[in-house]
């Protein structure tokens, strides 16, 4: 049980003015997700955009993938303003209003090439200003401020799409596509306030003095640790169960019983406040017990959660069955993104943040995209509570894993 200097001392630390910067960072990042996702899909629909070309628009995102790639520029060089990472957070946030505002102005069913350039620019600049954003908040907080910082970025996050999103289509009925772009652009310039009275973290020692060292010595510096290797794949493989489960809950939840209605209701909405809850309290675990910790205590908690749907094989449509399993994944699924994004961000050397945790970042996609490809076959083959069941034993090798880190990870952080 904590003693009650460490329950102030954690209070404090949540209550401290870096972590509200982190949760507005997070709400600022989490914003252009959606605008050029299924905001943008809906407009284009409206419009009479035929559906392969809405389908193709999903290549927009490529950004998000490769941002890794120019990285290293911030890592490098040093705008004339407002410090190594404020200088660019600015101009990027600067840029990304602008593009997003710029949306406003196209027409998709008369000009969709011009509509998918300035939807690549929006995603490119907010790809950006993620890349900008982790390096900002690695570079912040203590070590052990990392979880919950980073449950607090993620929250504000999904408080961002959640405005963007089901803000965006709710005022685009009521005041047309247009008006909202401009909307959501204006908001995203108000980032620029954020970043300029936000302090400048301190600079790390012996930061790359050319390009050429900002591109290469990241990954030298990271393949000559003992664990490199093992390190990927443990990002690679700690989600992957929960990832490749959510790809198809929803067919899932259709096909039992459930209405849209009562999905929308229970999954999307109460859901979304069960995983904000799970991030805030993972965050003031990870501070209380440590990361090595709580990789493991969360990673179990994911595990069950995912076997929990199998459950609802039983059950049908029982509301309170769903909202029990959701009030479980949802918790449990919070708690583990912030000691995952926590672990990553002290995989990264603060000389080469930017480049470092956007590679990693990248990495962590992987199995959304890829791995979860064929779970609609797995499903199909296996049914549904032997698939749910396979997810949930998907999450041992990665926590078989963390027993290689013991030695280290335990007192890193």
């Amino acid at each position: 049980m904590a003693t009650r200097s460490e329950r102030t001392s954690i209070f404090r630390v949540f209550f401290s003015g870096r972590m509200l910067v982190a949760f507005f960072m997070g709400f600022y990042g989490g914003m252009p997700l959606l605008l050029t996702g299924s905001v943008l899909q809906a407009w284009m629909k409206e419009s009479g955009v035929d559906l392969t070309t809405i389908g193709l628009f999903a290549l927009v995102g490529l950004p998000y993938t490769f941002k890794f790639l120019w990285a290293p520029i911030f890592d490098r060089y040093r705008l004339p303003w407002a410090g190594r990472r404020r200088g660019w957070l600015i101009l990027a946030q600067a840029l990304l209003g602008a593009a997003i505002a710029g949306l406003a102005f196209s027409r998709p069913a008369e000009s969709p090439w011009l509509l998918a350039g300035l939807a690549l620019l929006v995603t490119f600049f907010s790809a950006t200003q993620d890349t900008l954003i982790d390096a900002y908040r690695r570079e912040s907080l203590g070590e052990r401020e990392q979880g919950l910082g980073a449950s607090l970025y993620v929250n504000g996050y999904r408080l961002g799409m959640l405005l963007a999103s089901g803000g965006g289509l709710i005022l685009a009925d009521w005041i047309g596509f247009r008006a909202v772009y401009l909307l959501m652009g204006g908001i995203l310039l108000s980032g620029i306030l954020v970043s300029w009275l936000s302090p400048e973290p301190d600079a790390a020692p012996h930061i790359p003095r050319t390009l050429r060292d900002a591109v290469i010595q990241p990954f030298l510096e990271f393949f000559r640790r003992a664990d490199a290797w093992w390190i990927l794949l443990f990002i690679l493989l700690y989600k992957m169960g929960d990832t490749v489960a959510s790809q198809m809950t929803t067919p899932f939840y259709l096909e039992i019983g459930f209405s849209k209605t009562e999905i929308g209701a229970v999954v999307k909405l109460f859901g979304f406040w069960a995983t904000v809850l799970g991030g805030l309290i993972g965050g003031s675990l990870i501070l209380r017990f440590g990361i090595y910790a709580t990789l493991w205590q969360f990673g179990v908690l994911q595990a069950l959660s995912t076997a929990a749907f199998a459950v609802l094989t039983q059950t049908g449509a029982n509301l309170v069955a769903l909202t029990a399993v959701i009030s479980f994944e949802n918790l449990s699924g919070g708690m583990g993104t912030a000691s995952f994004i926590a672990f990553m961000a002290n995989q990264t050397d603060k000389r080469f943040t930017a480049t470092q945790y956007a590679l990693l970042s990248s990495l962590m996609g992987v199995p959304r995209v890829l791995v979860a490809a064929p779970s609609g076959w797995m499903a199909t083959w296996m049914g549904w509570d032997v698939f749910f069941i396979a997810c949930a034993l998907l999450a041992l090798p990665g926590l078989l894993l963390l027993l290689r880190f013991r030695g280290w990870l335990r007192h890193s952080a």
